[in-house]
Protein backbone atom coordinates (compact mmCIF):
# COMPACT_ATOMS: atom_id res chain seq x y z
CA UNK A 1 0.00 0.00 0.00
CA UNK A 2 1.68 3.35 -0.48
CA UNK A 3 2.21 5.59 1.96
CA UNK A 4 0.24 8.95 2.58
CA UNK A 5 1.29 12.33 2.20
CA UNK A 6 1.07 12.19 6.32
CA UNK A 7 3.20 8.65 6.58
CA UNK A 8 5.79 10.30 4.04
CA UNK A 9 6.43 13.04 5.82
CA UNK A 10 6.45 11.67 9.21
CA UNK A 11 9.59 9.51 8.20
CA UNK A 12 13.03 10.73 7.96
CA UNK A 13 15.30 9.13 5.52
CA UNK A 14 17.38 7.88 8.49
CA UNK A 15 14.38 6.38 10.14
CA UNK A 16 13.68 4.74 7.03
CA UNK A 17 16.87 3.07 6.63
CA UNK A 18 16.96 2.17 10.77
CA UNK A 19 13.39 1.98 11.70
CA UNK A 20 10.95 3.95 13.73
CA UNK A 21 12.39 6.85 16.23
CA UNK A 22 12.99 5.64 19.78
CA UNK A 23 10.17 6.59 21.83
CA UNK A 24 11.25 10.47 23.37
CA UNK A 25 10.56 9.11 27.37
CA UNK A 26 12.90 6.45 26.69
CA UNK A 27 17.10 6.60 25.40
CA UNK A 28 16.62 9.29 22.99
CA UNK A 29 17.54 9.64 19.47
CA UNK A 30 20.94 8.21 18.21
CA UNK A 31 24.03 10.15 18.89
CA UNK A 32 25.08 10.37 15.49
CA UNK A 33 22.15 11.54 14.22
CA UNK A 34 21.65 14.60 16.47
CA UNK A 35 24.93 15.27 16.02
CA UNK A 36 24.73 15.68 12.11
CA UNK A 37 21.73 17.52 12.85
CA UNK A 38 23.07 19.95 15.26
CA UNK A 39 26.02 20.49 12.73
CA UNK A 40 23.59 21.60 9.98
CA UNK A 41 21.83 24.43 12.32
CA UNK A 42 25.50 25.36 13.08
CA UNK A 43 26.87 25.57 9.39
CA UNK A 44 23.66 27.41 8.49
CA UNK A 45 22.56 24.44 6.35
CA UNK A 46 18.98 23.69 5.55
CA UNK A 47 16.89 20.89 7.36
CA UNK A 48 14.97 18.88 5.32
CA UNK A 49 11.57 16.74 5.52
CA UNK A 50 13.31 13.47 5.05
CA UNK A 51 16.38 14.17 7.40
CA UNK A 52 16.03 13.44 10.83
CA UNK A 53 14.89 16.20 12.99
CA UNK A 54 14.38 16.14 16.85
CA UNK A 55 10.46 15.72 17.96
CA UNK A 56 10.36 19.44 19.27
CA UNK A 57 12.07 20.79 16.18
CA UNK A 58 9.37 19.09 14.16
CA UNK A 59 6.55 20.23 16.75
CA UNK A 60 7.61 23.75 17.15
CA UNK A 61 7.72 24.25 13.22
CA UNK A 62 4.22 22.27 12.75
CA UNK A 63 2.77 24.90 15.39
CA UNK A 64 4.42 27.91 13.93
CA UNK A 65 3.65 27.08 10.30
CA UNK A 66 -0.23 26.28 11.38
CA UNK A 67 -0.59 29.70 13.15
CA UNK A 68 1.25 31.22 10.13
CA UNK A 69 -0.82 29.66 7.80
CA UNK A 70 -4.52 30.08 9.79
CA UNK A 71 -3.25 33.98 9.96
CA UNK A 72 -3.57 33.95 6.49
CA UNK A 73 -6.77 32.49 5.99
CA UNK A 74 -8.25 33.85 8.61
CA UNK A 75 -6.90 37.67 7.78
CA UNK A 76 -8.71 37.25 4.76
CA UNK A 77 -12.00 38.26 6.50
CA UNK A 78 -11.32 41.88 7.49
CA UNK A 79 -10.35 43.18 4.32
CA UNK A 80 -13.43 41.28 2.58
CA UNK A 81 -15.71 42.88 5.01
CA UNK A 82 -14.79 45.86 2.50
CA UNK A 83 -15.11 44.46 -1.45
CA UNK A 84 -18.44 45.09 -1.94
CA UNK A 85 -17.63 48.87 -0.17
CA UNK A 86 -14.53 49.93 -1.92
CA UNK A 87 -15.01 53.71 -3.48
CA UNK A 88 -14.00 52.64 -7.22
CA UNK A 89 -13.88 49.49 -9.63
CA UNK A 90 -9.84 50.50 -9.27
CA UNK A 91 -9.78 50.13 -5.31
CA UNK A 92 -12.10 47.04 -5.46
CA UNK A 93 -9.85 45.04 -7.95
CA UNK A 94 -6.65 45.49 -5.77
CA UNK A 95 -8.06 44.80 -2.68
CA UNK A 96 -9.69 41.56 -4.07
CA UNK A 97 -6.48 40.77 -5.40
CA UNK A 98 -4.92 41.19 -2.08
CA UNK A 99 -7.65 38.89 -0.79
CA UNK A 100 -6.92 36.41 -3.24
CA UNK A 101 -3.07 36.13 -2.43
CA UNK A 102 -3.44 36.26 1.29
CA UNK A 103 -5.71 32.85 0.37
CA UNK A 104 -2.87 31.69 -1.77
CA UNK A 105 -0.16 32.04 1.67
CA UNK A 106 -2.04 29.83 3.47
CA UNK A 107 -2.00 27.06 0.59
CA UNK A 108 1.48 27.69 0.92
CA UNK A 109 2.32 27.06 4.34
CA UNK A 110 -0.58 24.29 4.86
CA UNK A 111 1.73 22.76 2.43
CA UNK A 112 4.66 23.18 3.88
CA UNK A 113 3.16 21.66 7.27
CA UNK A 114 2.38 18.16 5.62
CA UNK A 115 6.02 17.98 5.01
CA UNK A 116 6.47 17.53 8.42
CA UNK A 117 3.64 14.83 8.23
CA UNK A 118 0.89 16.76 9.66
CA UNK A 119 -2.22 16.86 7.13
CA UNK A 120 -3.96 20.00 6.22
CA UNK A 121 -7.24 18.35 7.52
CA UNK A 122 -5.97 17.85 10.64
CA UNK A 123 -4.70 21.41 11.16
CA UNK A 124 -7.97 22.92 10.33
CA UNK A 125 -9.22 20.59 13.07
CA UNK A 126 -7.47 22.05 15.65
CA UNK A 127 -8.04 25.40 14.40
CA UNK A 128 -11.98 25.17 14.07
CA UNK A 129 -11.92 23.86 17.47
CA UNK A 130 -9.78 26.73 19.37
CA UNK A 131 -7.00 24.44 19.83
CA UNK A 132 -4.44 26.34 17.49
CA UNK A 133 -4.32 30.09 17.20
CA UNK A 134 -4.10 32.50 14.76
CA UNK A 135 -2.40 36.30 15.53
CA UNK A 136 -4.50 38.54 17.77
CA UNK A 137 -4.39 41.52 14.86
CA UNK A 138 -7.02 39.78 12.91
CA UNK A 139 -9.48 39.83 15.77
CA UNK A 140 -10.35 43.46 15.73
CA UNK A 141 -12.81 44.62 13.09
CA UNK A 142 -12.53 47.46 10.28
CA UNK A 143 -14.63 50.08 10.52
CA UNK A 144 -13.94 52.09 8.14
CA UNK A 145 -12.41 52.06 4.66
CA UNK A 146 -9.69 53.41 6.01
CA UNK A 147 -9.36 50.25 7.86
CA UNK A 148 -8.00 48.55 4.58
CA UNK A 149 -5.13 51.30 4.36
CA UNK A 150 -4.00 50.73 7.97
CA UNK A 151 -3.72 47.09 7.64
CA UNK A 152 -1.58 47.49 4.92
CA UNK A 153 0.58 50.05 6.26
CA UNK A 154 0.90 48.64 9.33
CA UNK A 155 0.22 44.89 9.76
CA UNK A 156 1.22 43.70 6.27
CA UNK A 157 4.64 46.01 7.69
CA UNK A 158 4.60 43.93 10.76
CA UNK A 159 4.32 40.88 8.92
CA UNK A 160 7.04 41.70 6.34
CA UNK A 161 10.20 42.51 9.20
CA UNK A 162 8.56 39.18 11.20
CA UNK A 163 8.37 37.21 8.03
CA UNK A 164 11.83 38.55 5.98
CA UNK A 165 14.08 36.75 8.17
CA UNK A 166 12.05 33.54 7.81
CA UNK A 167 13.66 33.28 4.29
CA UNK A 168 16.51 31.83 6.33
CA UNK A 169 14.75 29.67 7.96
CA UNK A 170 16.32 26.41 9.20
CA UNK A 171 13.87 24.36 7.89
CA UNK A 172 13.73 24.23 3.88
CA UNK A 173 10.17 24.34 2.52
CA UNK A 174 9.12 27.10 5.22
CA UNK A 175 11.89 29.46 4.17
CA UNK A 176 11.35 28.82 0.22
CA UNK A 177 7.61 29.72 0.93
CA UNK A 178 8.51 33.09 2.87
CA UNK A 179 10.39 34.22 -0.34
CA UNK A 180 7.47 34.55 -2.40
CA UNK A 181 4.86 35.64 0.50
CA UNK A 182 7.08 38.17 1.46
CA UNK A 183 7.28 39.85 -2.18
CA UNK A 184 3.76 39.96 -2.33
CA UNK A 185 3.06 41.35 1.45
CA UNK A 186 5.52 43.82 0.58
CA UNK A 187 3.39 45.08 -2.57
CA UNK A 188 0.69 45.16 0.21
CA UNK A 189 2.10 47.19 2.03
CA UNK A 190 2.76 49.58 0.06
CA UNK A 191 -1.38 49.58 -1.56
CA UNK A 192 -2.01 49.77 1.91
CA UNK A 193 0.54 53.15 2.34
CA UNK A 194 -0.72 54.49 -0.89
CA UNK A 195 -4.47 54.23 -0.02
CA UNK A 196 -3.54 55.88 3.43
CA UNK A 197 -1.77 58.72 1.81
CA UNK A 198 -4.36 59.21 -0.51
CA UNK A 199 -7.17 59.87 2.35
CA UNK A 200 -4.52 61.96 4.53
CA UNK A 201 -3.83 64.32 1.76
CA UNK A 202 -7.81 64.61 0.29
CA UNK A 203 -10.46 66.38 2.52
CA UNK A 204 -10.22 67.17 6.37
CA UNK A 205 -12.80 64.74 7.01
CA UNK A 206 -10.80 62.03 4.78
CA UNK A 207 -7.74 62.97 6.86
CA UNK A 208 -9.57 62.68 9.85
CA UNK A 209 -10.29 58.87 8.68
CA UNK A 210 -6.78 57.98 7.97
CA UNK A 211 -6.07 59.14 11.05
CA UNK A 212 -8.61 57.10 13.22
CA UNK A 213 -7.33 53.95 11.93
CA UNK A 214 -3.77 54.23 12.36
CA UNK A 215 -5.27 55.40 16.19
CA UNK A 216 -6.78 51.84 16.13
CA UNK A 217 -4.14 49.76 14.49
CA UNK A 218 -0.61 50.90 15.79
CA UNK A 219 -1.11 49.24 18.95
CA UNK A 220 -2.44 45.93 18.41
CA UNK A 221 0.57 46.18 15.29
CA UNK A 222 2.82 46.25 17.88
CA UNK A 223 1.49 43.59 19.41
CA UNK A 224 1.70 41.39 16.32
CA UNK A 225 5.36 40.55 17.14
CA UNK A 226 4.50 38.98 20.28
CA UNK A 227 5.40 39.13 24.18
CA UNK A 228 7.88 40.60 25.76
CA UNK A 229 11.46 38.38 25.19
CA UNK A 230 11.35 37.57 28.71
CA UNK A 231 7.64 36.75 28.82
CA UNK A 232 8.20 34.53 25.37
CA UNK A 233 7.85 30.51 25.93
CA UNK A 234 9.48 29.74 22.78
CA UNK A 235 11.64 32.09 21.59
CA UNK A 236 14.72 31.52 22.68
CA UNK A 237 14.74 27.58 21.55
CA UNK A 238 13.37 28.78 17.99
CA UNK A 239 16.18 31.40 17.35
CA UNK A 240 19.28 28.18 18.78
CA UNK A 241 17.61 26.15 15.96
CA UNK A 242 17.38 28.96 14.11
CA UNK A 243 13.98 28.72 12.50
CA UNK A 244 13.46 32.46 13.81
CA UNK A 245 16.48 35.11 13.37
CA UNK A 246 15.82 37.93 15.62
CA UNK A 247 13.91 38.25 19.02
CA UNK A 248 10.11 39.57 19.39
CA UNK A 249 11.45 43.03 20.79
CA UNK A 250 14.33 43.35 18.21
CA UNK A 251 11.63 43.25 15.59
CA UNK A 252 9.21 45.69 17.50
CA UNK A 253 11.89 47.90 17.65
CA UNK A 254 13.02 47.61 13.57
CA UNK A 255 9.47 47.94 12.85
CA UNK A 256 8.86 51.38 15.15
CA UNK A 257 11.82 53.27 13.46
CA UNK A 258 10.35 52.28 10.06
CA UNK A 259 7.08 53.71 10.88
CA UNK A 260 7.93 56.68 12.56
CA UNK A 261 9.31 58.86 9.30
CA UNK A 262 6.44 57.05 7.06
CA UNK A 263 3.95 58.83 8.86
CA UNK A 264 5.86 61.83 8.71
CA UNK A 265 5.31 61.50 5.13
CA UNK A 266 1.59 60.52 5.58
CA UNK A 267 0.81 63.91 7.68
CA UNK A 268 -0.45 61.47 10.31
CA UNK A 269 0.69 61.10 13.99
CA UNK A 270 1.27 58.02 15.46
CA UNK A 271 -0.72 57.43 19.11
CA UNK A 272 1.79 57.16 21.36
CA UNK A 273 2.67 60.49 23.45
CA UNK A 274 6.09 58.45 24.86
CA UNK A 275 7.36 57.87 21.57
CA UNK A 276 10.50 59.93 20.74
CA UNK A 277 13.80 59.78 19.30
CA UNK A 278 17.05 58.37 21.52
CA UNK A 279 20.13 59.98 20.78
CA UNK A 280 21.78 57.44 22.82
CA UNK A 281 20.63 54.41 21.67
CA UNK A 282 20.13 55.39 18.01
CA UNK A 283 16.60 53.99 18.16
CA UNK A 284 13.32 55.61 18.86
CA UNK A 285 11.73 55.04 22.90
CA UNK A 286 8.23 54.23 22.53
CA UNK A 287 5.30 54.12 25.18
CA UNK A 288 3.98 50.51 27.33
CA UNK A 289 2.18 47.89 25.64
CA UNK A 290 -0.91 47.03 27.19
CA UNK A 291 -0.08 43.87 27.78
CA UNK A 292 -3.45 42.85 29.54
CA UNK A 293 -5.29 43.69 26.46
CA UNK A 294 -3.13 41.10 24.19
CA UNK A 295 -3.57 38.06 26.72
CA UNK A 296 -7.67 38.84 26.91
CA UNK A 297 -7.58 38.45 22.84
CA UNK A 298 -5.74 35.54 23.04
CA UNK A 299 -8.24 33.98 25.80
CA UNK A 300 -10.86 34.52 22.68
CA UNK A 301 -12.16 37.45 23.90
CA UNK A 302 -11.52 40.04 21.54
CA UNK A 303 -13.49 42.07 19.39
CA UNK A 304 -14.47 39.82 16.52
CA UNK A 305 -12.80 36.08 18.18
CA UNK A 306 -16.10 34.80 17.61
CA UNK A 307 -17.41 36.27 14.69
CA UNK A 308 -13.79 35.53 13.03
CA UNK A 309 -13.75 31.31 14.02
CA UNK A 310 -17.58 30.92 12.96
CA UNK A 311 -17.36 32.39 9.79
CA UNK A 312 -14.50 30.10 9.25
CA UNK A 313 -15.74 26.99 10.68
CA UNK A 314 -19.16 28.03 8.21
CA UNK A 315 -17.00 28.31 5.17
CA UNK A 316 -15.61 25.11 5.67
CA UNK A 317 -18.56 23.07 5.74
CA UNK A 318 -20.28 25.14 3.08
CA UNK A 319 -17.24 24.36 1.24
CA UNK A 320 -17.58 20.18 1.64
CA UNK A 321 -19.48 19.74 -1.92
CA UNK A 322 -16.12 21.46 -3.38
CA UNK A 323 -14.07 19.36 -1.38
CA UNK A 324 -15.59 16.22 -2.44
CA UNK A 325 -15.78 17.33 -6.26
CA UNK A 326 -12.27 17.97 -6.28
CA UNK A 327 -11.67 14.15 -4.93
CA UNK A 328 -14.01 12.50 -7.07
CA UNK A 329 -12.40 14.05 -10.19
CA UNK A 330 -8.67 13.45 -9.31
CA UNK A 331 -9.56 9.57 -8.81
CA UNK A 332 -11.71 9.45 -11.54
CA UNK A 333 -8.50 10.93 -13.64
CA UNK A 334 -6.43 8.67 -11.48
CA UNK A 335 -8.45 5.65 -12.88
CA UNK A 336 -8.61 6.26 -16.62
CA UNK A 337 -4.57 6.91 -16.57
CA UNK A 338 -4.41 3.58 -14.67
CA UNK A 339 -5.84 2.06 -18.23
CA UNK A 340 -8.83 -0.57 -18.53
CA UNK A 341 -6.91 -3.52 -17.31
CA UNK A 342 -5.11 -2.31 -14.34
CA UNK A 343 -8.82 -0.76 -13.36
CA UNK A 344 -10.18 -4.40 -13.64
CA UNK A 345 -7.10 -5.50 -11.91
Amino acid sequence: MPETITERGSRSGAEAASGPRTDPGAAGPAPPQEAAFEAKIAADERIEPRDWMPDAYRATLVRQIAQHAHSEIIGMQPEANWLTRAPSLRRKAILLAKVQDEAGHGLYLYSAAETLGTGRDELLDKLHAGRQKYSSIFNYPTLTWADVGAIGWLVDGAAIINQVPLCRCSYGPYARAMVRICKEESFHQRQGYELLHTLAHGTPEQHAMAQDAVDRWWWPSLMMFGPPDDESAHSAQSMAWKIKRHSNDELRQRFVDICVPQAEILGLTLPDPDLKWNEERGQHDFGAIDWAEFKEVLRGNGPCNDQRLDRKRRAHEDGAWVREAAAAYAAKRALGAAGPGEAAA
